[in-house]
């Protein structure tokens, strides 16, 4: 990683962790799901609002964990937002692929998201960054169940 990114890493990471915009639980949301890592006592819970469209309107999470945890699913918070909720399993994968290669995805919605392709460096912290990425999964898993059930 070179300086430069190492230093937005840094900066990015260290913002959002400790002054997340997201940070929160949606009253009334459509999709939830939580994510544990019983490892490091990273602790996840993420909750999407939508449209009848299927566009993720509103997104917050109530992170406790590391300063990598929480700025993950801070940012995730904030780029879902406006997305269909079809699109997000191949952003989740593209992240955790970035994460354990360090490869950063030519697109260009991972301008924000390229702070973490540094943690691929450091094995032990991939859970820490995906672990956001793995409730988005399972909310949208369960939003699915939930409408095919209708």
């Amino acid at each position: 990683m070179s300086e430069d990114a190492s230093d937005l890493y840094q900066r990015l990471v260290m913002e959002r962790a400790r002054h997340p915009l997201h940070a929160g639980r949606l009253a009334a949301s459509q999709a939830e799901a939580e994510g544990n890592n019983p490892m490091c006592g990273d602790r996840v819970r993420l909750s999407l609002r939508c449209d009848e469209a299927g566009m993720i309107t509103e997104a917050a999470h109530e992170t406790r964990g590391c300063a990598i945890c929480v700025a993950s699913a801070d940012i995730l918070a904030e780029i879902v937002v406006g997305r269909a909720a079809s699109e997000t399993g191949q952003l989740a994968m593209a992240f955790e692929t970035m994460v354990q290669t360090g490869i950063v995805p030519a697109r260009e919605d991972f301008e924000m998201l390229q702070a973490f392709a540094g943690v691929s460096a450091y094995r032990s912290r991939h859970r820490c960054a995906t672990l956001p990425w793995q409730a988005l999964s399972a909310a949208m898993e369960k939003r699915k169940e939930l409408e095919h059930g209708r």
